[in-house]
């Protein structure tokens, strides 16, 4: 019996060892084809600030921008994001970038368990966007944003079920060190559809304007959606409507800079969940809804340069709970601030310049017991008034306002 069991043990013994060096066999093939792949991605980059310059050797997974798995060394992560997108003065005085360029091997798809890559700020000029990405199924992160592409977005990337970060904006306009505008744009956006892990889509100066009302509703039908920043898209006319609001994760929508021609969209209203919002420099027109002021999450509300109407006395009677930067310059609002502005505990900026006040700040002002504090608005750093009709100081109010950072009081 004895000789049995020992005979049995040392089968499990070279099944057990076998099956090992098997699995060891395999992880280190596994690692080789890694390496050559990244290598083949490497020898497509040009690289004048030798930024790879640790890309050698066998072990990979120090090098600069690479991030592997414990215990099986395959390839997780590649961010190669350019560090210093603005130009530097090196020790010799001479201006300088970091960025890469060159050409994205299509080696980058051998990297079967990659989940994040980031190649933002670089400049792939006048290349499209590999399609080869829309097959690199396990990404969960995609960041190719300020890189210089150009023409369509490739539908494809709509494969991507698994992705939660997507960002190919192309706002470049603010970036000197930069010698190329964008040219990247979108014809039919409805693979967007497909993204449905996706949780952030920036879009900054992507040309939209084939894409008509469609967006709103593609974006409606993300289920896991919590932001998106459509900034300087070429988007026009009205601010559509969903067919049905089902934003229900949403927290952050960027609109700014487009050629919306309408009134604010009050189906936003319904989304509860709403943190910011920026309608900056559009043509909207019309009263600025009351309601804005229950939104009970609200914390950023940008309206700046907009042809919006309104009774600033009714706006800022409204809870506004938990705003905290709050700019509607440039507008056509009207009236005298009303003493219930000192209820917004935790406003921080403040922008009423360039519209149509009267009156003086009110002598006594609420929202010390509210705010819990001594002073009314205890965490206000910053207030524009320029350009109303108001009266000049006249309150101890007005000598807390003065140790603030104030920009124009204007009779």
């Amino acid at each position: 019996m004895e000789r049995i069991l020992v005979f049995i043990l040392v089968i499990l013994y070279f099944i057990s060892t076998e099956i090992a060096c098997n699995g060891h066999t395999h992880i280190n093939n596994n690692v080789q084809y890694e390496q050559k792949a990244l290598i083949d991605f490497k020898n497509g980059l040009t690289d004048p600030n030798n930024r790879l310059s640790s890309w050698k050797g066998n072990n990979y997974c120090y090098w600069h921008g690479i991030g592997c798995e414990n215990g099986t060394g395959f390839v997780v992560s590649i961010d190669l994001r350019n560090p210093y997108p603005y130009p530097l003065e090196n020790e010799y005085g001479n201006q300088s970038y970091m960025n890469l360029s060159g050409v994205i091997s299509h080696s980058l798809i051998k990297l079967k368990y990659l989940k994040y890559l980031d190649l933002s700020f670089n400049s792939f000029k006048a290349i499209t966007i590999p399609q080869f990405f829309g097959s690199m199924k396990n990404l969960i992160y995609l960041n190719l944003s300020h890189c210089g592409f150009i023409g369509e977005i490739p539908s494809n990337l709509g494969n991507l079920s698994n992705l939660q970060y997507l960002d190919f904006s192309s706002d470049l306009s603010y970036y000197n060190a930069f010698e190329y505008s964008s040219n990247l744009f979108i014809e039919n956006i409805e693979w967007m559809t497909s993204l449905v892990s996706l949780k952030h889509l920036s879009a900054n100066s992507v040309n939209l304007s084939m894409v008509g009302s469609q967006w709103i509703e593609v974006l409606n039908k993300l289920p896991m959606l919590i932001e998106f920043h459509l900034h300087n898209c070429n988007l026009f006319k009205s601010i559509p409507s969903p067919s049905f609001v089902n934003f229900t994760s949403l927290s952050v929508i960027v609109i700014s800079s487009n050629r919306f021609n309408s009134t604010f969209p009050e189906w936003l209203l319904n989304v509860s969940s709403l943190v910011s919002i920026d309608m900056s420099w559009n043509i909207l027109h019309g009263k600025i809804p009351l309601g804005l002021g229950e939104l009970p999450n609200l914390q950023h509300l940008d309206l700046y340069g907009n042809y919006l109407e309104g009774s600033i006395s009714q706006l800022l009677r409204k809870s506004w709970k938990k705003i905290e930067f709050l700019n509607l310059h440039e507008n056509y609002l009207h009236g005298s601030i009303p003493s219930s502005i000192g209820n917004f505990c935790n406003l921080q900026y403040l922008d009423l310049s360039y519209n149509n006040l009267n009156g003086s700040l009110p002598d006594i002002i609420n929202g010390t017991e509210i705010c819990n504090s001594k002073s009314p608005l205890p965490n206000l750093r910053e207030l524009h008034l320029q350009h109303n009709q108001l009266q000049e100081f006249n309150s101890k109010l007005h000598w807390k306002l003065l140790q603030l950072t104030i920009f124009g009081f204007e009779l």
